[in-house]
């Protein structure tokens, strides 16, 4: 209940302050994936989440946001899950695969950090892995975006990376890493 009645203000901020236009939204699959966005400011999980139309969208987020009980609770309730930067967290991988193993979306940045692509040239492979894991697909997705007010953010949907069969070795997931990083560079690049 609370989700929803967050989700409903955030809908009503956001189509106030910015102009947000979606496109690719067709390439949204049914049931579980991941949603692997660039990550361009702390305004693109609640705008990401307020404009998608499901529901069962559970993020994953850096611990270090998790600084008091309230904001503990808000993520509780709002399907946020911490992950500890820089380890190999085990406890989140096994949250994560259940949420997508009950037909939910999984929001992963996988930069790791806001414009990491920029920063380092490197994305995460843990979307990838995950999604392998879960055998569920991947939809990159682009965000062109200054975030002033009332301007304009354009949230670009991929095609699925789609993983079926068997499971991938190392290099294999390296390359489609490469490939999701790609993807999430021309549909932020993309002209619109």
């Amino acid at each position: 209940m609370i989700r929803a009645i967050i989700k409903f203000f955030l809908k009503l901020f956001f189509s106030i302050y910015f102009r947000i236009e979606k496109k690719g939204e067709e390439n949204l699959p049914e049931g579980a994936y991941i949603l692997a966005p660039k990550h361009l400011s702390n305004w693109d999980p609640p705008i990401l989440v307020a404009k998608m139309k499901r529901n069962d969208i559970y993020i994953l987020a850096k611990q270090e946001l998790f600084v008091n009980s309230f904001v503990k609770f808000l993520a509780k309730k709002t399907h946020v899950l911490p992950v500890k930067r820089g380890a190999n967290d085990t406890t989140v991988i096994k949250q994560s695969i259940k949420v997508l193993k009950n037909g939910n979306i999984l929001l992963i940045f996988p930069e790791g950090t806001r414009n990491g692509i920029e920063k380092n040239g490197k994305i995460h492979n843990g979307a990838v892995v995950m999604a392998d894991m879960a055998k569920v697909p991947i939809v990159p997705v682009g965000i062109q975006a200054t975030y002033k007010p009332f301007s304009r953010v354009i949230i670009n949907y991929g095609n699925p990376m789609n993983f079926e069969g068997k499971r991938l070795e190392k290099e294999e997931i390296d390359r489609i890493t490469e490939k999701l990083k790609e993807n999430i560079i021309n549909l932020t690049n993309a002209d619109n």
